[in-house]
């Protein structure tokens, strides 16, 4: 799957940050599974640079104390309810 510039460019920065930064903190401190980032990463990659950026946000608005955190995976892709099958059986 080929990403578009969009992604690529919100990707970059999570790569730099998965890469660099978090292995230099002392103990893992994510209280969801996967961990944000790779959520954000996850997230972008298969929902587009927009909506993708919109659930990592989102994610990370529901990282405090007072959330219990856990698994938390990417929401699939919802079908589109007019959606039909391209061959019908007969």
């Amino acid at each position: 799957m080929k990403l578009s510039l969009g992604q690529r460019l919100l990707l970059a920065p999570l790569r730099f940050y998965r890469r660099v930064l978090s292995p230099l903190k002392p103990q893992p401190t994510c209280r969801f599974y996967p961990t944000c980032s790779a959520y954000a990463a996850e997230a972008v990659s298969q929902r587009g640079a927009l909506l993708g950026l919109g659930l990592a946000v989102w994610r990370l608005l529901k990282c405090h104390p007072f959330h219990p955190g856990g698994f938390d995976p990417v929401p699939p892709r919802r079908a589109h309810p007019q959606a039909r099958p391209l061959l019908e059986e007969s």
